[in-house]
């Protein structure tokens, strides 16, 4: 997979995508990152990439010119990029958005800083992505969590070959709790049905610790995977001895 980046910052990616995960996936050859500063595409001494809003505000707004510009050059380089832009309005980021954008040849994110983009500019995007209802300091911020969480998607990049597959909202629900040595610490026990060597045991106990853990944590997401049919007659018996069988 190839991902681009279009920034006034990029060096803002390079403590991100040179270490842990995403260092390795470009070790191995499974990713090809660049990213482009956009004041490459700018032509007068001062690099500007922003100016004044029309109709008078406070903060500058991102010039369409050079995003234009750039865009273009970028994709030119290869394949059609899939382009991703980073805003409040856009789509709400989540895991099956994720793996759409990991089953892309290449993408490209445009990150937004200042005030805004000029609107014009959003006739670059194949796909507008917000993380939340919140406002963070640049596109580059989100862009970087983004990236991070469809690289690990991409086969080959986790260790295990089922790495992604049994991580929290893979499935919809939360992922159970996880534990390692020592067996007990400081009057905290790891659960025995982990050390008892039943496999069968243990997928059941963390099935049901997704099943608790999802319903007193994120109701939601458990009333969301019963209505798309991911719970199982077992499930749905777990649930019943927790109260919790209304509306499943």
């Amino acid at each position: 997979m190839r991902i681009d980046t279009l920034s006034t910052f990029p060096d803002m990616f390079s403590s991100v995508m040179g270490a842990s995960m995403m260092r390795r996936a470009q070790e191995k050859g499974l990713l090809d990152f660049h990213a482009y500063d956009l004041r490459d595409w700018t032509y007068d001494r001062h690099r500007t990439t922003d100016d004044d809003p029309y109709g008078g505000g406070d903060g500058l707004v991102m010039k369409c010119e050079p995003l234009f510009e750039a865009a273009e050059a970028i994709a030119a380089e290869g394949p059609a990029p899939h382009t991703v832009f980073m805003a409040p309005q856009g789509q709400p980021f989540d895991d099956a958005l994720a793996c759409e954008l990991a089953a892309e040849e290449r993408l490209l994110f445009v990150c937004g800083h200042y005030e805004g983009i000029d609107e014009r500019a959003y006739a670059l995007a194949d796909r507008v992505i917000s993380l939340g209802d919140y406002v963070l300091t640049s596109g580059e911020l989100a862009s970087m969590v983004v990236v991070d969480a469809v690289v690990r998607k991409v086969p080959g990049v986790l260790g295990a070959a089922t790495g992604a597959d049994n991580e929290s909202f893979s499935d919809g629900l939360l992922e159970h709790p996880q534990f390692t040595r020592p067996a007990s610490f400081r009057g905290m026990d790891v659960p025995a049905v982990l050390l008892s060597g039943d496999h069968g045991a243990v997928a059941r106990w963390r099935r049901e610790q997704q099943l608790e853990r999802t319903a007193r944590l994120r109701p939601d997401l458990l009333r969301a995977a019963a209505e798309a049919g991911r719970l199982s007659p077992v499930d749905k018996d777990f649930l019943q001895t927790l109260g919790l069988s209304a509306g499943l």
